[in-house]
């Protein structure tokens, strides 16, 4: 008899085909332990090799990184385990379509790199919030964007990603799922409060190689194992449960269209209007406005470094259609009684989740697929992906709260006591979203990937149109910026909590929520409020009173070549203070124990200072710091890249369409 803690069980259930544990063997424990090892090494090498004893060091890497590092860590952060285990399980429920997600992105981060980066580095900040700031004044907008930005972080990324790493131990160790996650998170918090951005960037670079030929290998095993491309294909379209009991054929079923992206307007479970369009909404909040990715850029050394880092991005993002999309298809043609499970019971004996079990197509794969050693490099996979986007996103919370809502609180932190409360913010921010995991289990029929979606298009409209709005149009000000935000939160609030409230459902068990309210596909519903969040700001905008151009220089796309001095709406909230840590200097200081020496230098909280500049040196280095001037030659060349890239996800696009 199984005992039961929020849903999951503590030991495997005995419904399952393979009841022992997978990873047993000395070839799997000893590559996953090779792996830590060198994870670790070159997190270590990075705090070594960086300053994290300031500001920019620990947020932004001293802004030194070169275009491949970034490129690799903009892919190894967005690509989660939640990809491996939501893009998967959504595609064996319904077919390639969920693809079309990943390859929207390829144009999307060339918006990035060439029309929203130049204008963020030009103005000189750190975080998103402090953006804004500067473009509106006030400090309504940078508090309600940093609070947003949090909670979005604990619904759609820690929790997803934290839930579907534990999903794949789970169906490899047999360990509870929140054991799982505890012995993930304090792997992984560990080199994050410690190493700071660089080594964050670094261990990224390593994980996506890892990913990449992990992938791979595993995908050519399971074509391997189905016959082929052709019988991949014919295979899928008959993959019916042999339990349906007189459940609805549209349940379990294939659907027609499922090698198609581009799907019906009004039938379609991703309708095309809502992938082209809806889609790139989120896809502009995400990748052109998130703490996560948009830091990232900033530390890069140069405008061009910048760009390229975003093309090789955008090449890995052709990616996941070949090496998550289709096994998850595959996972459902080798095992369909359990992935592609209709009947509530059978759901419950296979995967403890009654609404579908499509989220354990890709661990079902990697545990009775592929043999010993290279199963343990298939989890070392999973854990590179759960850990590089959580390392990212904790950075990046820490970020937030540090520059934007602490030096509310603390005015005068010393920069020691702001690094110390980014490391204390990560810790609370685990907490919340552990708690949060049983919503994301049961949210969407269990599918992981399309509730990471639901909840982006309710919430993220509003950012995407401010951030837009504040760039290329600079009639719009702080009144109707503000107000737009907030009545787009609540409108699309309203959807959250009513979908909530009734239930997602599932196609057996389908929710009672009022047409009017749920009928809407998420897609389409990002439409409809990214347009009333733009009306209402451009209106309240044009009856309230303009900003002058002397605050706007470098701040929106028409001046962003503006010389002239801008004057700020605001000052700053926190500065290095000088002041205060010349006095922590001047107090008599005790000789530290080694053991209080050695656990400073690991945090990256020495006291080493460097030299003082002249008001000329920093003038001189803020130059440098907002300087978006590019060598023309390399200028031409990530241009005649982004040409390439846009048309390599043109054709991909036509011939899957």
């Amino acid at each position: 008899m199984t005992q039961d803690y929020f849903g999951f069980s503590l030991i495997r259930s005995n419904g399952r085909n393979n009841s022992t544990v997978a990873l047993n063997n000395a070839a799997d424990i000893s590559v996953i332990v090779i792996y830590f090892l060198v994870v670790l090494a070159v997190g270590v090498w990075a705090m070594v090799r960086t300053n994290r004893a300031t500001v920019g060091g620990f947020f932004l890497a001293g802004r030194s990184m070169v275009w491949w590092p970034i490129g690799a860590s903009l892919f190894a952060s967005n690509i989660g385990s939640g990809h491996f285990v939501g893009i998967a399980g959504t595609a064996a429920a319904s077919g390639i379509a969920i693809g079309g997600f990943e390859w929207n992105a390829l144009i999307v981060v060339v918006i990035l790199g060439w029309l929203f980066v130049p204008i963020y580095i030009k103005a000189g900040v750190v975080t998103m919030p402090e953006y804004l700031k500067k473009r509106f004044g006030g400090q309504r907008i940078r508090i309600y964007l940093s609070v947003l930005s949090l909670f979005l972080y604990v619904f759609t990324k820690i929790s997803a990603d934290m839930f579907s790493g534990a999903i794949f131990i789970n169906q490899a160790l047999g360990l509870n799922i929140y054991l799982a996650v505890v012995l993930l998170l304090l792997i992984t918090a560990l080199y994050t409060v410690t190493g700071g951005l660089a080594a964050v960037i670094y261990t990224d670079t390593l994980q996506t190689v890892i990913m990449v030929v992990g992938s791979f290998i595993l995908m050519g095993f399971a074509f391997n194992e189905v016959g082929g491309y052709e019988s991949f294909q014919e295979r899928y379209m008959i993959a019916v449960p042999a339990a349906t009991t007189n459940i609805s054929k549209e349940c379990y079923e294939p659907r027609a269209d499922s090698f198609h992206i581009f799907r019906n307007a009004v039938t379609g479970d991703l309708p095309w209007p809502g992938l082209v369009f809806g889609l790139t909404i989120q896809a502009t909040w995400y990748w052109c406005t998130d703490q996560v990715i948009v830091q990232r850029c900033l530390s890069a050394k140069n405008l061009s470094h910048v760009k390229a880092g975003c093309i090789l991005c955008g090449y890995l993002k052709l990616l996941p259609m070949f090496l998550m999309v289709f096994p998850g298809m595959m996972s459902r043609i080798l095992y369909t009684d359990e992935v592609a499970c209709v009947e509530p019971k059978e759901c419950l004996k296979y995967c403890d989740a009654s609404v579908g079990c499509t989220n354990i197509a890709y661990p079902k794969l990697v545990v009775d697929l592929m043999p010993d050693g290279l199963r343990g490099l298939m989890l070392s996979v999973m854990l590179a992906s759960l850990m590089s986007s959580l390392t990212s996103i904790f950075n990046s919370a820490s970020t937030l709260f540090t520059m934007d809502i602490y030096t509310k609180i603390r005015r005068s932190a010393t920069e020691k006591e702001l690094m110390i409360a980014g490391r204390v913010f990560i810790l609370a921010l685990i907490g919340v979203s552990i708690a949060w995991i049983p919503i994301v289990q049961s949210a969407q029929s269990g599918q992981l990937f399309d509730y990471i979606q639901s909840i982006t298009s309710y919430l993220t409209p509003p950012i995407a149109a401010v951030f837009m709005l504040a760039i290329f149009c600079k009639r719009v000000n702080e009144s109707g910026a503000f107000y737009g935000l907030l009545i787009g939160l609540c409108i699309g609030l309203s959807r959250m909590i009513a979908e909530f409230a009734y239930g997602t459902g599932s196609c057996v068990n389908p929710s009672n929520c009022p047409t009017i309210i749920c009928g809407v596909h998420y897609l389409y519903f990002s439409i409809i409020l990214f347009v009333i969040s733009c009306i209402l700001i451009l209106g309240i905008s044009l009856m309230t009173k303009p900003i002058a151009d002397k605050h706007l220089y470098r701040l929106c796309w028409s001046l962003r070549n503006s010389k002239e001095e801008r004057v700020d709406l605001e000052a700053d909230d926190w500065v290095d203070n000088q002041q205060s840590n010349s006095m922590d200097i001047e107090e008599p200081t005790e000789e530290q124990s080694w053991c209080k020496k050695a656990v400073m230098c690991f945090c990256g909280l020495e006291q080493n200072k460097g030299p003082e500049l002249s008001p000329e040196e920093q003038a001189e280095l803020q130059r440098k710091l907002t300087d978006t001037t590019e060598v023309p030659l390399w200028r031409n060349v990530v241009n005649a890249n982004a040409i390439i890239l846009l048309c390599v996800c043109i054709f991909f696009h036509g011939f899957y369409g």
